[in-house]
């Protein structure tokens, strides 16, 4: 498949691999794939991307094998991505790379990792789990011969760094993706691919920690709604089924909400280009006022009875206990690094070595280096 026979049915404010800014770095292929389902192939098989199998969402690693991890998550919100993607006509392999790629930079144990990383790095620059993601294809990947990173295309490196936070990551590095500007509608599509993923993949596991239950859940009116017309449907329903039908129509409707009012939004626009997108510098991508209020309960149903559930807090404090004194530790022992980051300290500076060190290890790893540093009888 050549660059010329890219799907023939992208609308026209689409992104496409033929009008690809291009790379940083001069590279001769193998192969003539389109440039970002190579991009795609390439985060697929970087190292950063499989250790998302053992960084956790909500529930650490040996909680149980059934929860979502980064890994998993990151493919259903590849999914969603291209489900919304091939009904508004933009680029599926674009949006399926920025997703696969969207929280490489994540720590171990969840957010509460990054926050931690934040603080210590506070004077160093601090730490953000995008512009991580970021410096993980640019800079911390060692694959290629002759350059540091995935060296990916503009539009996928654009989309990675503008992911949430477009307008907040360092001006140096900005400086090069159109400061100030939203990103493409295929970067602007994850934001919410991420969300409706994340919201109802903790539903399902919270309902199968034991956390939450579906009598709380039936005080949500978006949950009410969509799990009375499962019932309705099917009202022999057992519940194991009646969660995952539900998860799945709320999922469907949450993706055909996103796709008619993007739709209107670009109509209104009079947005029928990516220099359009760019001259009106407008996020298009939303769900329509009514829905958003009603995802917005739920999200603080999620992070009142899930998220600050009290053990989820206790693994919280845990978390916080062990990357504090692992970075504490090689800042005090930079010569307990590994080789590979020993040979960085001068080009990078210790903080940010240590905490690229510690933001790439799994919560397995983080677990198991703080059981050789601290443990008297555990082996080094």
């Amino acid at each position: 498949m050549n660059e010329s026979t890219e799907r023939n049915d992208l609308a026209k404010y689409a992104c496409t691999s033929v009008a690809s800014r291009g790379r940083k770095h001069r590279e001769e292929h193998r192969d003539n794939r389109p440039a970002f389902e190579r991009d795609r192939d390439r985060i697929i098989h970087c190292a950063a991307f499989r250790r998302l199998e053992y960084k956790t969402q909500v529930f650490v690693n040996h909680e149980g094998d059934y929860y979502r991890t980064r890994l998993t998550h990151s493919l259903e919100v590849a999914q969603i991505g291209r489900a919304i993607a091939r009904k508004l006509h933009l680029n599926e392999e674009l949006t399926e790379a920025l997703a696969l790629s969207h929280d490489l930079g994540h720590t171990p144990f969840g957010h509460t990792g990054e926050e931690v990383l934040n603080r210590l790095m506070q004077g160093f620059g601090g730490f953000e789990h995008n512009m991580q993601s970021f410096r993980v294809v640019d800079e911390l990947e060692e694959r290629y011969p002759g350059f540091n990173g995935l060296n990916l295309t503009w539009e996928v490196r654009e989309g990675i760094i503008k992911h949430s936070t477009p307008y907040d990551a360092a001006s140096e590095v900005m400086s090069e993706f159109l400061p100030g500007t939203v990103p493409s509608i295929e970067g602007q599509i994850i934001n919410y691919a991420d969300e409706i993923a994340y919201n109802n993949h903790d539903i399902d596991d919270g309902l199968k920690s034991g956390y939450i239950t579906l009598d709380m859940l039936e005080e949500v009116d978006l949950w009410h709604e969509v799990c009375a017309a499962v019932r309705q449907r099917y009202p022999a329903i057992d519940n194991k089924r009646l969660v995952y039908q539900t998860i799945s129509a709320l999922i469907g409707l949450l993706i055909s909400d996103v796709c008619t009012t993007t739709s209107a939004n670009l109509d209104k626009l009079g947005i029928s280009s990516l220099h359009d997108l760019r001259r009106v510098n407008r996020v298009v991508v939303h769900f329509n006022e009514e829905l958003t209020a009603r995802n917005l309960d739920l999200k603080r149903f999620l992070f009142q009875n899930l998220y600050r559930h009290h053990k989820v807090d206790k693994m919280r404090v845990k978390a916080e206990i062990f990357i504090t004194r692992l970075f504490e530790t090689y800042l005090r022992y930079p010569n307990l690094l590994p080789p590979k980051y020993q040979s960085r300290l001068e080009r990078f500076g210790l903080q940010r070595v240590v905490c690229d060190y510690i933001a790439g290890m799994t919560d397995r790893f983080a677990l198991d280096e703080y059981k050789r540093l601290f443990e008297p009888y555990e082996r080094v």
